[in-house]
């Protein structure tokens, strides 16, 4: 993740990326699990993951993107973000552990995933950063506050 920006300066976005780390995390080991043949134990940690990441997601579409999409600013970029969003979401909810392609399929999407992250990480924060007036961050801090990082539950694996 970058660290060279300063955006991780700025409390809400330290936060999602933290998340990013977190989620990034519990992908690892899901992919162990995969490693090591046990498909049940890795879509049980996969739910685990998916919880997390619905979380994220909606206070990222309530608070940076919602903002974003306010002041006009990089629409297309945010519509983009949003249906890899909704794209992962409807790929493992049809996940079947006993299928033979499970393990590919899950590898492909925390591929996919990882991306995802770097693309939220190098592009949609920085920009948030020097783009979003006070507005802007009012609405954030509004997300932020109606639904608190899952970081703050109990602890991930």
């Amino acid at each position: 993740m970058c660290e060279h920006c300063g955006c991780r300066g700025v409390p809400p976005i330290a936060e999602l990326m933290e998340e990013h780390g977190a989620l990034m995390g519990q992908a690892h080991f899901v992919r162990r699990e995969l490693g090591a043949g046990d498909h049940a134990a890795a879509m049980a940690l996969l739910v685990e993951l998916v919880a997390h990441l619905d979380r994220h997601v909606q206070r990222e579409e309530d608070g940076i993107f919602r903002a974003l999409r306010a002041q006009g600013e990089f629409i297309d970029e945010i519509d983009g973000l949003e249906g890899e969003h909704r794209d992962l979401a409807a790929a493992v909810a049809v996940l079947d552990p006993s299928s033979p392609d499970f393990a590919t399929r899950v590898t492909r999407l925390l591929d996919d995933l990882d991306a995802h992250v770097e693309r939220e990480d190098l592009g949609i924060f920085p920009v948030s950063v020097v783009t979003l007036g006070a507005q802007g961050w009012a609405t954030v801090d509004e997300a932020h506050t109606r639904s608190p990082s899952f970081l703050l539950d109990q602890p991930i694996h």
